[in-house]
Parts: C-alpha cells; structure tokens; sequence
C-alpha cells in the first residue's frame, strides 16, 4: 500500500474533472463530475491518513526533483490531513450546492442583463481552485507552495469577478491585489531562505527541517515579510480590508470556500513553513502575535455585531476566528497548535453551513440579505433554521460539534503560554479572551433571534429545495461525528505537534 500514490491520487482526481467538464454541456453531468472526483480526493487523503500518517508523517512515494529549486513532493501528517480533508469535504458538498444556488444567480444575471460564462466555466474554475487549496498544505517546498498558492487567487479571482454581486469587477480586483501583494511579500522572505538554505521545508525522508532559517543573513526581516505575506491571507487585524467584500460579494458557494478554506491556510502554513523554519524567532515574537490575535478577534466580533447584511456578518465573523487560529499559533505549544488545526476544521464546516443558510435565504427571498427585513423564519423554514443553529454552535464552541475541543485547545495552549509570562500577561490574557468569546456568542445568537425568531416580516415561502439542504446536513453530521470522535482526532494531532514543538 506505501507505493500507492494517495496524495497525487487526491490532486489530480479534480485536475481530470476540470478537463473532462470542458466537453460536457448537462449541468448536472458537471455538477456530479465535480462533486465526485473531490469525494475522491477526500477518500484518497482519508486512505492515506488511515493507513500512514495517523502514525507519523507519510510521503507519497512520487516526487520531482527540480535542478536548484529541490524536491517537489507531498507530505501528509495530523495537522496537514485535518486541513486538506476539511477542504475535499466542503468543497465536494458545495460543489453540488451549486448546482441549484448558481442556476438562481444565472437567472438573476440573466434579468439583470448580464451573461456570465455558462456551466462549464463555473465548474473548471471550481475545480481549479479546490485542487490548488489541497496542493498549498501537502507541498513540501516553498516554490511548491507559491505555485499552488497563485493558482488558488486566479480561478478565485474569476469566479468572484464573473458570477459575483454588487461592483464585482472591483471587490475582485481589490481582492487580488491585496492577496498577491500578501503573496510576494512572503516570496521575498521565503527567497531569503531559499537561497541560503534551499527551498525544501520537509526533507522527504526525515520530514520537517526544524530551524533551518535560523541564524541566516536578515533573519528576521525574512520572517517578518512572511509573517505579514501570509496574515494578509489570513485577514487579521490591519491587512483584513479586502475580506468584507470579497467574501460578501462573492457568489455564495464561493464565499463558502474562501472561508476559512481559503484564508486559513495563511494560519496552517505559518505552522508549516514559518515556525518549521524559525523556531526560535517565532516564540521570542509569539507575545506580539497573541496580541495581534486577540485584537482581531475583538474587532471582528465589534464588527459582526454592527452588520446587518447577513454574508457580511459572516464575512467579519470569519476575521475574529482567524485571530482564533493565529491565537493558538501564538501559543507555540503542541496543544495551542493542535487547537489550531482542529479549529480550522471546525470552522470549515461550521462557516460553509452558515453561508449556506445565507444563500438559502437569498434563493428563497429573492436576493433578501438585511437582517433587518428578517424575522421569524424558523416557522416558515425550520431545518435551514436547524442547520443556521448547528453552524453556529461550531464557531462559538458549544457541543455537540468540535468547536468545543479547539476552543479548549487553544484556550489551553495560551493559559500555558500565559502562565509563563507572569500576572499581567496571564489576566490580560483572561480578560481579552472572555471579551472575544462573548462577541462571538453575542453576534451568533443575536443573529439567531433576529433572522429565525420574532414576528414574520416576509411573505410565505417554501421550505429550500432539497438539493440545497441536503450538502449543509452533511456537512453538520460531520461537524457532529468530529465530536464524537474527537479523540481519534486529537491524539494523532498531538503526538505529532509535540515531536516539533520543543518549547
């Protein structure tokens, strides 16, 4: 079974799809091609992770060696297989939710005069960006990684600027500016290395090469510029201003994918590339980012309070559980990192449901987004109201979902960390945290109360069509069945962190 290559298994399933999709008209054929070959990627990780890397990291037995760039290869581990499952996952179940959200944006477009690129166009962008997100947290060399990351921005960017509301073509340029612009600031640090040290951050033999950037000419501007790069992907607090309304604006089932899928990966990749290469640096400076991260988990949940269009709340919800993920970063503790991880699954599922609800709503109501003209849905809609609950039950932690377990892990990460660092630290600590999670529950449940319950200010509708429905409950069994079995979860996740986690 070790000569068997999963991981390459799980990236060109998609890539075969986005070519096949080209020469099928049915949208339904491109749906089911879409949706499958991502369940293959998911089966194919989950393979992988069963039969090798639950134990220890596993590389897949096919590589390409580049003459002075290294080894393009992949590697799967705890932390890796929580981020790239969740990623198949969600991007297979949404991949047949867009089936029939998008064919209500191709009539709504249609009224508004506008003729996107029909099926086909919306299918391989798809799959090209989902197969790109998978291939940034398996790659084992920087340059790898730069690839897959621009590949993820380009078909983003097109499904944003050509099936999105609002001044699309804008909120799309803006948010590939800023997202290149993130993405070479962290390619000049990287190069830094690269050319001192090389560009392969995991030896595919001996797995991660722990400290190789430390004690390198300009140290630590390298590790700063990809500390910044990749926060502009992850939205924190100062580089956030593309993510209202990229996320907002963008087609549904999209906004779906861009969080956290997308910018979470600017959080698993400060683990694997930038604590992996500096250690040291990244504990002497773990205080500023504690600080950076609780401050975007304030503001984000200032932010989701104040909003009343439905995707935007969600849009600033997700920038307040990014300071989740780079809180337990901050940590650098094997159970703050494993938290972070856990999280991100977490929130993958818990986000895509909730923007699935949104959309939902707006297929129901004829584009309705205004909290404000919402109210008492729940009679009229009581599993979207059911799945609305569960979504948010996962962000703010509250069991039956897995929320619970990366919120204990993160928590226990920084009280450690905390602990460490004296009194003052260890209260303020307490207090920021007890401020941001009490954001986080107020917005979600007001938001409850405020879409779900009360008097009904809209007209009679149906109950969703089933094909909408039924993705979002899967993705909450899953949610449900992570908590469950959060041990065969967590135990992998912690073992491994703590082989690299010295301090």
């Amino acid at each position: 079974m070790s000569s068997i290559p999963f991981l390459w298994i799980a990236l060109l399933s998609p890539l075969a799809s986005a070519l096949l999709i080209l020469f099928f008209k049915d949208k339904k054929i491109t749906a089911l091609l879409a949706s499958g070959s991502l369940f293959v990627s998911a089966g194919s990780l989950l393979a992988a992770y069963v039969i090798h890397a639950a134990s220890r990291p596993w590389s897949d037995p096919l590589s390409l060696n580049v003459v002075g760039l290294g080894t393009f290869g992949l590697l799967l581990d705890a932390p890796s297989f929580l981020v790239a499952f969740s990623i198949a996952v969600t991007t297979a179940l949404i991949a047949l939710y867009s089936l029939p959200y998008m064919h209500h944006r191709y009539e709504e477009m249609k009224h508004e005069g506008i003729s996107p690129p029909g099926w086909r166009s919306y299918y391989f962008l798809f799959q090209l960006f989902s197969l790109a997100m998978i291939g940034t947290v398996l790659s084992t060399n920087i340059i790898e990684f730069y690839v897959f990351l621009e590949l993820t921005l380009i078909p983003s960017f097109l499904l944003i600027a050509f099936y999105g509301y609002g001044d699309r073509i804008r909120i799309a340029i803006m948010y590939l500016l800023w997202t290149h612009v993130g993405a070479l600031l962290f390619l000049i640090g990287a190069l830094t290395v690269g050319f001192q040290k090389g560009f392969d951050f995991i030896d595919m033999t001996s797995g991660y090469k722990l400290g190789m950037g430390e004690g390198i000419t300009l140290a630590v501007y390298a590790f700063w510029l990809m500390i910044i790069g990749l926060s502009v992907k992850l939205a924190v607090l100062g580089v956030h201003m593309w993510l209202p309304y990229a996320h907002a604006e963008a087609p549904t089932p999209i906004s779906a994918l861009l969080s956290p899928n997308l910018i979470g990966l600017g959080a698993a990749m400060m683990f694997k590339i930038v604590y992996v290469v500096f250690p040291n640096t990244f504990a002497s400076n773990s205080p500023l980012l504690a600080l950076w991260a609780l401050a975007t988990i304030i503001y984000g949940g200032l932010m989701a309070l104040n909003q009343t269009d439905f995707k935007r709340l969600l849009a600033y919800s997700s920038i307040s559980q990014m300071g989740y993920l780079l809180l337990g970063l901050s940590s650098v503790t094997s159970y703050g990192f494993a938290g972070t991880f856990l999280h991100y699954m977490v929130h993958a599922f818990g986000k895509a449901i909730l923007f699935g609800v949104a959309g939902i709503i707006i297929v129901t109501y004829h584009g309705l987004r205004d909290i404000t003209k919402m109210g008492g849905l729940a009679e009229k809609m009581p599993y979207t109201a059911a799945l609305a609950l569960l979504g948010f039950m996962h962000i703010t932690g509250i069991p039956p979902t897995a929320g619970l377990w990366s919120e204990y892990l993160i928590i226990r990460g920084v009280v450690e960390k905390a602990l460490g660092l004296g009194t003052a630290w260890y209260v303020g600590v307490a207090v920021a945290l007890l401020i941001g999670i009490g954001l986080s529950t107020a917005y979600a449940f007001l938001t409850m109360k405020r879409v779900f319950y009360g008097s009904l200010k809209v007209g009679n509708a149906h109950e969703a069509v089933s094909q909408l429905l039924v993705p979002l409950v899967i993705l909450a069994a899953l949610g449900v069945l992570s908590f469950l079995l959060a041990s065969p979860l967590i135990d992998p996740l912690v073992t491994q962190l703590t082989q690299i986690t010295p301090h």
